[in-house]
């Protein structure tokens, strides 16, 4: 199972969100992976930095990280123009960028409405989402769906894309491995080096290709505990 960690892109700049990157390449972290939000979820006040210049400048920096999105969402930019910038990203990072994608939710949808941007129906942004995998899996691309919806989890199965599940239990993440290849991405948990163990062992078990953590990471302490 490989170890990801989110950057931190809600600040004004991405110094500290370099900084990290940086940190995990020396440590021998996989990979690292950034938001697609316009400000953070119930926030409208702060800033997001955009994924796509971020991990492009990180991908020259450091070639040894794998890059992804964590997930870029359909109806920000039309679905051509979200297929040249994972391609673009690919450019820089061969065989290294990871093709995150989801459809967004009721929640994710006010930022779209406070931008002027606007929210298709779950069903349309699911067709468009379909769409991109294809297109991304026809060129030997890495595509993650970020599931939750069964309609999603089905059309993610359908594709043969990795079905990446947020805050998953390790029960729901064997559950959905027993089906398709599978990630798993969340809060890092409480608990030190325990709390770390028991997830890690725990995901490995249920047959998790990543462990994707975000919040507030010591990544020392990450990358001591999946050695062990």
């Amino acid at each position: 199972m490989k170890i990801g960690v989110v950057l931190p892109t809600f600040r004004e700049d991405p110094t500290a969100a370099f900084a990290m990157a940086a940190e995990a390449a020396e440590l021998g972290i996989d990979g690292v992976f950034a938001y697609d939000h316009l400000y953070p979820m119930g926030s409208p006040e702060r800033p997001a930095l955009a994924p796509f210049p971020l991990l492009a400048r990180i991908a020259v920096a450091h070639p040894q990280l794998c890059l992804g999105t964590l997930v870029a969402r359909i109806g920000l930019v039309a679905t051509d123009v979200l297929a040249a910038q994972f391609e673009a990203l690919e450019a820089l990072s061969p065989g290294r960028t990871i093709c995150a994608a989801g459809t967004g939710d009721r929640l994710s949808a006010q930022e779209n409405l406070a931008w002027g941007v606007p929210v298709g129906s779950a069903d349309a942004r699911r067709h468009e989402l379909e769409a991109l995998a294809r297109d991304l899996g026809r060129r030997g691309r890495e595509v993650w769906i970020g599931g939750g919806a069964p309609k999603t989890l089905a059309m993610a199965e359908a594709v043969g894309a990795t079905v990446n599940l947020w805050g998953a239990t390790v029960e729901q993440v064997a559950e959905q491995a027993a089906r398709t290849t599978v990630s798993w991405a969340g809060v890092a948990p409480e608990g030190g080096s325990g709390g770390f163990g028991r997830l890690f062992e725990g995901l490995r078990g249920a047959g998790a290709t990543w462990a994707v953590l975000g919040g507030p990471v010591d990544l020392e302490q990450i990358v001591a505990v999946s050695r062990a």
